[in-house]
């Protein structure tokens, strides 16, 4: 029988664009106030690209961080994963520019949608090529340039989104650390609770974008609040039996950053102080498949957990889709 190696995160980096875009900047575009929007969704700021600024370039940006961070350098890499649903271009893939933005020539590359659950969809499939001893070292990216998709007259939405991009370098830990379960899940029925249109418009998309671009995201906030702190529920309690371990034993969750009335219900139903549940949406706002990584680093470099440590990820997101994975901190 082949050895099975854990496999863990050896390595982070992250990177945000430098404009800041405020509760108070909102309010002189659409018809808002600051005391809504934080009452509404607990953000204050989010970073956002500037017009002709490619988001690929913040990717690339986090990877060589979480590269130098993990002290390997781009050609031993084995494969990169960018989780996107903002890619700059539909080919070449964000993966691939990565790959040469970084000279990491001997690494294979794909991009990977499944909106805000996409980094722990990656990271789970990273999990399998390491676990196998297929592949050594993996780079991992959440990816996002939403501003580039959203309706700026919608206030239902626009408060809601910002930009960046975080990374994970993934390799083989020492047995018993590492990625200790993982669990990835979808209900395509709830599909059209978010949307964002690309090649094709059904009249239904039509019909809804009132505006003269089309192509903009639209979301059901409603549905999507109601699913969402079921499924961070869930979610985090599929990993913690698939590891016969304790909620009392985690150190910290580490969710999606959405809304932080969704952050709260979740605490709530779990039973878990909010202390317990690490968030920095007040700053950067919903910047989907970033917004973990981009977290599990803030959080790490705040020393708010330490090697031996269980950290939960949990993400919710379009499609719709759930992911949650369960990580005994290696590093």
């Amino acid at each position: 029988m082949n050895k099975m190696y854990s496999c863990g995160i050896l390595g982070l980096g992250s990177s945000l664009p430098q404009k800041v875009l405020t509760n108070s900047d909102l309010e002189k575009m659409v018809d808002t106030t600051n005391e809504w929007i934080i009452k509404r969704t607990g953000i204050s700021e989010r970073r956002i690209l500037e017009e002709n600024e490619p988001a690929y370039k913040l990717a690339i940006d986090a990877g060589k961080k979480a590269l130098d961070d993990a002290g390997i350098a781009p050609e031993q890499l084995d494969l990169i994963i960018v989780a996107t649903e903002t890619p700059d271009y539909y080919t070449p893939s964000t993966s691939c520019i990565v790959q040469d933005g970084l000279k990491a020539t001997n690494a294979a590359a794909f991009d990977l949608n499944s909106a805000c659950s996409g980094f722990i969809y990656a990271l789970t499939v990273a999990n399998q090529f390491i676990q196998s001893g297929y592949y050594k070292y993996i780079l991992l990216i959440g990816c996002e340039g939403l501003s580039k998709i959203v309706d700026w007259k919608d206030r239902n939405t626009c408060v809601l989104f910002g930009d960046g991009a975080g990374a994970a370098v993934v390799g083989r830990v020492e047995d018993g650390y590492g990625i200790l379960a993982t669990h990835i899940g979808a209900d395509g029925s709830l599909g059209r609770c978010i949307t964002a249109p690309s090649t094709y418009l059904s009249p239904e998309d039509l019909e809804a974008r009132k505006g003269e671009n089309k192509r903009v995201l639209m979301m059901d906030g409603g549905e999507v609040f109601k699913f969402a702190v079921k499924v961070m529920e869930r979610g985090t309690k599929e990993v913690l039996e698939r590891s016969k371990i304790d909620l009392d034993d985690i150190e910290l969750i580490i969710p999606h950053q959405a809304n932080l009335r969704i952050l709260d219900g979740a605490a709530k139903r779990l039973g878990i102080s909010k202390e317990k549940v690490f968030s920095n949406l007040h700053k950067y706002g919903n910047i989907s498949s970033a917004s973990i990584p981009v977290g599990l680093e803030e959080a790490y470099k705040s020393n708010m957990f330490s090697k031996g440590d269980n950290l939960v990820l949990v993400s919710f997101g379009g499609g719709l889709t759930w992911a949650s994975a369960l990580v005994k901190w290696s590093k």
